[in-house]
């Protein structure tokens, strides 16, 4: 689903992420992060796909929201886990979104 968010200007995360064969606990943290992180003061949606290379594309109001994120107790729990059990790789960009545009078939 494409996350509806407001004009720019806003935030965006791109979270690239190559997994280990560990899958224990995963999906769940991976459930419960997506949660906590839609109570966060700042946070305006998200977009997730994955096959070999996983793509996490979260949207934040502003830089100070990401940095909370980044720096909540249940967050760096699921960081650690991610580092030591369940990601080979991984790289987080952090961008300023200036402009965006979307198309919708059904409005032909």
């Amino acid at each position: 689903m494409i996350a509806n968010t407001p004009d720019p200007p806003y935030y965006v995360v791109i979270f690239s992420s190559i997994r280990t064969e560990i899958t224990e606990n995963y999906s769940e943290t991976s459930t419960m992060m997506l949660e906590l992180a839609k109570t966060q003061n700042g946070y305006l949606g998200v977009e997730s796909a994955r096959d070999e290379l996983g793509l996490t594309v979260s949207y934040w109001k502003d830089i100070e929201s990401i940095k909370k994120w980044k720096q909540h107790t249940d967050h760096l729990i699921a960081q650690h886990r991610g580092r030591n059990e369940w990601y080979k790789t991984y790289k987080i960009r952090i961008a300023l979104v200036e402009s965006d545009y979307e198309f919708h078939q059904d409005q032909l």
